[in-house]
């Protein structure tokens, strides 16, 4: 086996003007700043990417159940599934201190997040493994014996590569799927090392629930995957991750749009502070659902520093004004904030 390898990649236009365009997105973005001053805010957002990761490995914990385990609450579910949400929160904490050029923080990574529900925490795998749709075959990993070596490989070339941390995270990404080194958790780490290899590049990535859009697009998530393998090259996924990125950023400076836009009017005409917590909170809250429209009324309630009570009269009184429509149970549902309201 060759002792260096660069993965099959092309540089297209449409890449080239995707992070062209991503670069633009992140000199608007002011939301680190806040997010960094706001305690609160930044463990919302990093809950959401949580849960949003841990469902597409088909994890039933709601929203509302992941805040709760990870507030220490009493929470019924499956208690793998619990685990498997304090293990993610405490790899989430303490991701930020690696080096996602060290493959042995890889490895301690893995054991972070999978401890307790895989054999081989911590270890490359032993065995071979498969991807299945059903019982259908979809991907079969790379035979475990050639496991060690080719993620030696994978990290030797990123620590040369002198490609755009965006890109270069999106095809290790990949490439990380494709070897698949891992018993379990293969994709939840793979999810996290990319956002971690992008934080090392921008901070305020840490903070950003990219999972949360991969959650919402698991079907083009996974046709990437596929028509990678077949293309044999990892054009295809980079493409559609820069897309993931592109329109996380998007709706951030969006929303950071609309919360300034409301900042500057609120004071003037209320005139009594009362008035003007209440309609704060009302357009915080909409530019929060705005930005992920899943959230919960209890969820809002712990970023904006409310109790449950005042965010559901705030949503009731919304949709009562026709504001704001619900769609869907309040377990797997989601609000829309309609496009008329500024």
């Amino acid at each position: 086996m060759s002792d260096s390898y660069t993965p099959p990649f092309t540089m297209t236009e449409e890449i080239t003007n995707l992070v062209i365009e991503i670069g633009e997105q992140v000199g608007a973005v002011v939301t680190y700043d806040a997010l960094r001053a706001n305690p609160k805010l930044r463990r919302a957002s990093r809950i959401r990417s949580i849960h949003s990761s841990l469902a597409i490995e088909q994890n039933t914990l709601t929203l509302e159940q992941v805040t709760d385990v990870i507030n220490g609450k009493t929470v019924f579910g499956p208690p793998q599934e619990i685990r498997e949400v304090r293990n993610a929160y405490e790899a989430y904490e303490r991701v930020s201190a690696l080096d996602p050029y060290n493959i042995k923080n890889l490895l301690l990574a893995h054991k972070i997040m999978m401890e307790g529900l895989t054999k081989e925490a911590g270890r490359f795998r032993s065995g071979n493994v498969g991807v299945y749709a059903g019982k259908q075959l979809i991907h079969a990993g790379t035979p475990a014996n050639y496991v060690p070596e080719l993620m030696k490989q994978l990290f030797d070339w990123m620590k040369k590569s002198k490609l755009h941390p965006l890109v270069k995270s999106c095809i290790f990404h990949y490439e990380f799927e494709f070897i698949h080194p891992f018993a379990d958790g293969n994709g939840r780490t793979g999810r996290l090392w990319q956002s971690l290899i992008l934080q090392k590049w921008k901070a305020f990535f840490a903070w950003m629930p990219i999972e949360s859009l991969i959650y919402e697009k698991q079907e083009g998530y996974y046709k990437a995957l596929n028509t990678s393998n077949k293309a044999g090259e990892s054009t295809p996924f980079v493409t559609f991750m820069l897309e993931v990125i592109r329109d996380a950023l998007r709706a951030v400076v969006e929303s950071q749009n609309k919360l300034t836009k409301v900042g500057a009017n609120v004071g003037e005409n209320v005139g009594v502070n009362v008035g003007e917590n209440v309609g704060t909170n009302v357009e915080k809250i909409v530019a929060l659902l705005r930005q992920d429209n899943r959230l919960t009324a209890r969820v809002l309630a712990a970023t904006l520093n409310l109790t449950d009570r005042q965010v559901e009269r705030i949503l009731a009184k919304l949709k009562a004004e026709g504001k704001l429509v619900r769609h869907g149970a309040s377990k797997n549902g989601h609000w829309e904030v309609l496009e008329e309201y500024e």
